[in-house]
């Protein structure tokens, strides 16, 4: 009797070398891993609203499926979806679109994934801000392209200016993103700040502008949201608009997000989904319709809540020794510099080097969880998510503070 051949060792493919899974994934799954063993931990990095999602939109999906909606839809939204979100446009951002010049798909993330999957050929150039949200990078890698990350200075408010962008173009350059406001710094730009920036991309007829508007409506101090294609319409036809109902209506685990843009790149980002996920939840459709036609004062309160902690997290912050913190526009993070306590060491004798290095000690000494600025494209900062009971706050601050004092 032959002896069995032995299986062959699994390859990954080569695409997959130069990334992994998310590291605010995989540093939550630590915390959480404390925890579990009885450490009392405070997880301060997913972004994900600690509110439930509003009792309408519950209803709303309850009697989609009480109706039998229960199975495949259109691939990329329902008529009744597509009509929602055009309501939205026209209503929010004075934006008009064909239900053709609209996708819906799993999440912001499947429609940020779709647009470079159906774009981007090897060796395109994506250019990133920094800070950016870590997930941006590594499907542009995915997508086979190269990813240009242009670091963004806290004295501009984290903002690209005019003229590093120009400087980062080249002939290769496909995508631009703007994440307004943004994971992770909550800066955000006005339409006076957004034109400049906006104009350079109209000199470069090959660039295109991704949108990422995820964080619309957590914006504070009475600012007015700006997006793109609504401050120069003539980029209307090169600009795909992403947002989702995740952030503003607590919705993470629906996983339904949508964007808009010209009708060709929307044809070839149906053409992705089709081979991916297909149609997205017709449960999550329906209740989607429901957040973004019905009331939206939920929205507006939760924001004033986000507000307020913001205040005290940026309080607690430039409260602790060799920390600074500048107070975020939008969105519900905190960025904050960790420079002045490099080259510390702890109580326990470790030597903090990098952000990194000091989000650890934070973690393992002070049971708090954040990332660190350095995956997110910029050191030496971290980064936090104050979508988090006003309790939990109160104490990671606490913690915080103590950590910084014990290493001066």
């Amino acid at each position: 009797m032959n002896a069995p051949i032995p299986a062959t060792a699994f390859r990954a493919a080569d695409r997959l070398g130069a990334i992994g899974v998310s590291e605010i994934v995989r540093l939550t799954q630590e915390a959480n891993q404390l925890k579990r063993q009885g450490q009392p931990v405070i997880v301060l990095g997913l972004g994900e609203p600690d509110f439930d999602t509003p009792a309408h939109i519950l209803e709303a999906a309850q009697q989609a499926m009480a109706r039998g909606e229960t199975h495949y839809t259109v691939l990329d939204g329902t008529a009744e979806l597509k009509a929602a979100i055009q309501h939205k446009f026209k209503h929010d951002n004075g934006l008009d679109f064909a239900q053709s010049e609209i996708t819906a798909g799993a999440g912001a993330k499947q429609i940020l994934y779709n647009a470079l999957m159906a774009s981007v050929n090897p060796g395109d150039e994506v250019i990133l801000p920094a800070p950016y949200w870590t997930s941006y990078a590594d499907m542009v890698l995915i997508a086979g392209g190269v990813p240009v990350v242009v670091p963004c200075t806290e004295a501009n408010g984290f903002r690209i200016t005019p003229e590093q962008l120009e400087a980062a173009i080249t002939p290769r350059t496909r995508w631009v993103f703007i994440n307004s406001p943004s994971n992770p710094s909550g800066a955000a730009y006005s339409a006076e700040q957004l034109r400049p920036v906006l104009e350079v991309v109209e000199r470069h007829p090959q660039v295109w502008l991704l949108a990422d508007d995820i964080y619309e409506h957590i914006l504070y101090d009475g600012r007015v949201f700006a997006t793109p294609a609504a401050v120069l319409p003539s980029l209307r036809d090169r600009t795909l608009t992403v947002n989702g109902v995740s952030k503003a209506y607590a919705m993470t685990g629906w996983r339904l997000g949508y964007g808009a843009g010209p009708k060709a790149l929307i044809a070839a980002m149906a053409v992705v989904q089709s081979q991916a996920t297909s149609c997205p939840s017709s449960i999550s459709q329906a209740a989607a319709v429901a957040a973004l036609t019905g009331p939206q004062d939920v929205v507006r309160e939760r924001c004033q809540a986000f507000q307020a902690r913001r205040d005290l997290v940026v309080a607690a912050l430039n409260a602790s020794p060799g920390l600074r913190c500048r107070v975020p526009e939008g969105a519900f993070y905190t960025f904050a510099s960790c420079e002045g306590v490099l080259s510390r060491t702890t109580p326990g004798g470790m030597l903090l080097r990098t952000d990194a290095d000091f989000c650890a000690y934070l973690l393992r000494e002070h049971h708090v969880a954040v990332v660190p600025g350095g995956v997110l494209g910029l050191a030496p900062y971290f980064r936090i998510s104050y979508a988090a009971s006003t309790a939990d706050l109160q104490e990671a601050g606490a913690r915080v503070q103590r950590a910084c004092q014990a290493l001066f």
